[in-house]
Order: C-alpha cells, then structure tokens, then sequence
C-alpha cells in the first residue's frame, strides 16, 4: 500500500475534529467520551466493534470486553460523591478575583490606552480601523475577477483559518523568523491570534485543505493568475495587491461549494 493512501486516526474528547486539528499528519478525528478514548486507546484501532470484539486480554489470558471495564451508575456515582466535594469549588471561587501570584507580577503600565509594542509577534496593533471614515464608500463593482480558490464539499473553519502549528516554510513561519522568532517557538496560529500579520498568513494555510486549482494537489497554494506560477495562497494574494494589479482592478473570488449551494466570496484589493 503507498504511503499516502494510509490514514491515520484519532479518537479524542474535545470539541474539534477537523482534520490535522490533533497532529498535521492525522487525517481522520473522531469526537468521543473520555472513557471511549481510553478504550480505542487500549485497543489500538479504530476498526473494532466494541459489542463483539474483545479489546484486550487480561493477565489469565481471558478476553476482555468494553463491558468488562465499562463503569455502572452506581460506581459513577460513588466516585463523585467521594471526590467531586463542594469545598473544591468554594475554595476555588472565594480567591478567583484574587489572581496568582505570577500574575499579580507581571508589570502593567498605566496610560489610558493600550501602549501597543511593535516588537510584539503576539499582539499586533490591527489595521482595520485605520483611514477609517463615517460614511463607508459605498458597494463597487467587480470587474475582471480571478479565482484564487475552488473548493468543494468539507471546507471548516480549520481550513479557513487553521488552529495548529506553524510550518516553518510557510509565509507565517517566514515572517516570525525574520524577526527573529525561532521554530522551536512559533506556537500555534490559536495562539497567535492576536497578531494580524500572522493571522493573515495563516488564511487557508491548512496543510490539508483541497483547491481545486490544483488539479488534485493537497495543500495551502494555489495558482496565480495570470502568471500560472504555484504559490502559497498568502503569497499569491500579495502579489495581485500590488500597484501593478490594482491600476487594472482586478478582484480576487473564493469560490465554495457546499452541497447543493455554492457560495462567492469576494474580497475587492485595495
């Protein structure tokens, strides 16, 4: 079997399942209890039926089934009575304006407004407000448009925008080194969403996302028009934004598909 028709799976408790969303080479996550990850952990596949097929053997040599080590009510019951205690709580609520004592360290300057630091690859002061003026310009046109993405069916907001690590040779990952951030640093994008500039580099950055411009390929590039040449879909965009392409207004579309209705999304360069 080649190499890249192997999926490999997780099976996990949190509230995401996106794919790369647990590690950038697992392909398919399945969301469970807690007490159903630990029994595909101790089985060790997610091709078991858990009514029929034993999971384990036990120190006789016996099968062991999910029933065998799944717990009743009354044990559930038992261990929250014992552990799950109202002190816990109160203790825990009384001194929650109180803060640690690592936080109560940190230095905080006094001004009325936020004292932005440019150096900062985590917080960035965000252009968004800038140049801003009270009455919007108003719709335009959209002329000339080219496709810098095709997608199909399963686009997530992971694809979008992705939570996971930093490639080193992506366009995020190239801004942090050049200010001197090494790998061994770089996070995760959920971390740094407080800096625009890495946030924007990281759009459709998903190292498993599928654009059809591609013809097939896996990952974030896309192909730039009118120049055919492949690059990452940041880059791309880039490229198209500067003066040269501007002066012929073109626009740049996401087009997506989602089952029987297909969506367009544009963003005007200025």
């Amino acid at each position: 079997m080649p190499l890249s028709d192997i999926i490999a799976a997780a099976v996990l408790s949190g509230n995401r399942n996106f794919e790369g969303r647990i590690h950038a080479l697992v392909r398919a996550n399945y969301l469970a209890s807690p007490p159903l990850v630990v029994a595909y952990a101790l089985a060790g596949t997610v091709y078991i039926d858990f009514e029929t097929e034993p999971i384990g053997k036990g120190k006789d040599g016996t099968d062991v089934y999910f029933k065998d080590i799944w717990p009743s009510n009354e044990e559930i019951a038992e261990v929250e009575q014992s552990s799950v205690l109202p002190d816990m709580f109160r203790s825990t609520y009384e001194a929650i304006t109180q803060g640690n004592p690592m936080w109560n360290q940190l230095s905080v300057p006094k001004a009325d407004r936020f004292p932005w630091d440019p150096s900062s690859t985590y917080i960035h002061d965000p252009p968004f407000f800038k140049d801003i003026t009270p009455t919007p310009p108003g719709p335009c046109s959209i002329e000339n448009a080219y496709c810098l993405l095709k997608f199909g069916d399963s686009i997530t907001t992971d694809h979008i925008s992705p939570a996971g690590s930093i490639p080193r040779d992506s366009p995020a990952g190239k801004y942090l080194l050049e200010r001197g951030v090494q790998p061994k640093d770089f996070n995760s994008y959920g971390s740094r969403r407080g800096n625009d500039e890495v946030m924007a580099r990281g759009t459709f950055a998903n190292i498993r996302i599928v654009n059809r411009l591609l013809n097939g390929e896996v990952g974030p590039k896309t192909i730039h028009v009118p120049t055919n040449e492949k690059l990452f879909v940041f880059d791309a965009a880039m490229v198209s934004s500067s003066p040269s392409y501007v002066s012929t207004n073109i626009l740049f579309s996401i087009i997506l598909r989602q089952k029987r209705h297909s969506i367009r999304l544009v963003s005007q360069l200025s």
